[in-house]
């Protein structure tokens, strides 16, 4: 199963001060605003990004279909794949993206130790 670029989507309390924090760290805005309270952050090909007052935990996203410079792929594997084969692995979906469309996508699923997984295709 191919699930695209990994980041890790981090919510927090003032998104200048994280962005500055993560400047120190050598990372650097690659997408986003503070208008839209996010910053997608990029320290070669490590992706973190920030978001304030849009969700309440920490995020593993993986996006479908990209590669770290938000590119699209050649070849992946479908959201929509994807979905089906971890329902018939028996994990389940705390939300679904509808398996008869096509396109931009996106499920999560919680693991064990009750991290959120969001699964997020753009294309």
């Amino acid at each position: 199963m191919k699930l695209g670029a990994f980041s890790i989507s981090l919510a927090v309390k003032n998104l200048e001060t994280s962005k500055a924090f993560y400047e120190k760290l050598g990372f650097t805005v690659f997408a986003g605003s503070q208008n839209h309270n996010y910053f997608i952050l990029k320290n070669g090909n490590a992706l973190i990004g920030i978001f304030q007052g849009m969700f309440e935990n920490n995020i593993l996203t993986f996006n479908p279909g990209w590669n770290e410079n938000a590119e699209a792929l050649p070849e992946f594997d479908d959201v929509r794949t994807i979905q089906k084969h971890l329902k018939s692995s028996g994990i389940a979906l705390t939300s679904e993206t509808d398996e008869n469309a096509s396109g931009p996508g996106s499920f999560t699923v919680v693991d064990p130790d009750g991290n959120v997984i969001l699964v997020d295709q753009h294309l």
